[in-house]
């Protein structure tokens, strides 16, 4: 019993940060048309600028951070800008702008490696406590603020899309851009909003990331894969479904290493990817639109 409540944790644990990062990955895909690996630069970016503010610089913990995600937002914001946009002017098709997307994850954490080292980094900020016992499981008050967080900010990003003109603009060029753009709303203006509120969610799990683990330069790699793995389970241009695809990740991940070792952690991550591929690649929650054959 008391390690299927352990395996429970980790699940939810793993599976908040996955959501986080499929989120913004989904929201930014939702609106976009394109898949944008470079969000996980914005992961490992924002990671670093808190450990630059903070462990460098000395600033208040809680100012660094705020400081941290808004950079990360701003870098977003910035490869919409000078990169996608300037590509979609060209009418470049989609494969191009997911080349430059991997062009982009891979210049980036080449810059952190140049200006940070490769040597692996520690924010320092939270000092190491007992787990508290549960049920026979243990977890620690960092990951008791780790799904509190994630899951705030996720109800937040529901009612943001749901309830705010924004997200309603969202959800109408998602839906049709032509006819968005006919009742006045800026497609170009709604991406660089995708691309500020995804990264900016992005920021925030980078962080989560760094305070519970380490900082390393290719930090985001690994986690925007699996934010792509739990889109595509739960349905790629669906957010609530990217949510639901990031939990049910997280759980297969660490309920499989009950019977196979740890390891094999990421290739059941890619287990899954290849079954929803094959037998259901709208995923979930998602829907076939004609707008996707393009």
């Amino acid at each position: 019993m008391g390690i299927f409540i352990q395996l429970l944790i980790n699940g939810l644990i793993a599976g908040a940060i996955y959501a986080l990062v499929s989120s913004g990955f989904s929201l930014i895909y939702s609106t976009c048309k394109f898949v944008h690996f470079a969000h996980g630069s914005a992961i490992a970016f924002s990671a670093y600028m808190l450990f630059f503010l903070f462990a460098g610089w000395g600033l208040n913990f809680w100012i660094a951070a705020v400081l941290a995600i808004m950079l990360g937002s701003l870098l977003g914001i910035a490869m919409n800008t000078f990169i996608y946009r300037a590509l979609r002017k060209r009418k470049a098709s989609n494969i191009i702008l997911l080349i430059a997307s991997f062009g982009l994850l891979i210049l980036i954490e080449s810059l952190i490696l140049i200006f940070f080292g490769a040597d692996v980094k520690t924010i320092g900020f939270i000092k190491v406590e007992k787990g508290i016992d549960f049920l026979g499981a243990v977890i620690t008050p960092l990951q008791i603020y780790i799904i509190i967080i994630s899951l705030v900010l996720l109800v937040g990003l529901f009612f943001l899309m749901k309830k705010t003109k924004i997200g309603k603009a969202m959800r109408a060029v998602s839906d049709n851009k032509d006819v968005a753009e006919i009742v006045g709303i800026s497609s170009e203006k709604i991406y660089n909003w995708s691309f500020g509120i995804g990264s900016a969610i992005a920021g925030i799990a980078g962080i989560l990331v760094a305070l519970e683990q380490n900082l390393e330069p290719t930090m985001g790699t690994g986690l925007v894969i699996k934010g792509f793995t739990a889109a595509i389970i739960g349905g790629i241009g669906s957010v609530p479904g990217s949510i639901l695809g990031a939990f049910l990740l997280g759980l297969c991940e660490n309920f499989g290493i009950w019977y196979l070792p740890s390891g094999y952690k990421d290739a059941i991550a890619f287990i899954l990817l290849f079954i929803f591929l094959l037998f259901r690649p709208n995923g979930i929650l998602g829907k076939k639109k004609e707008g996707d054959r393009k």
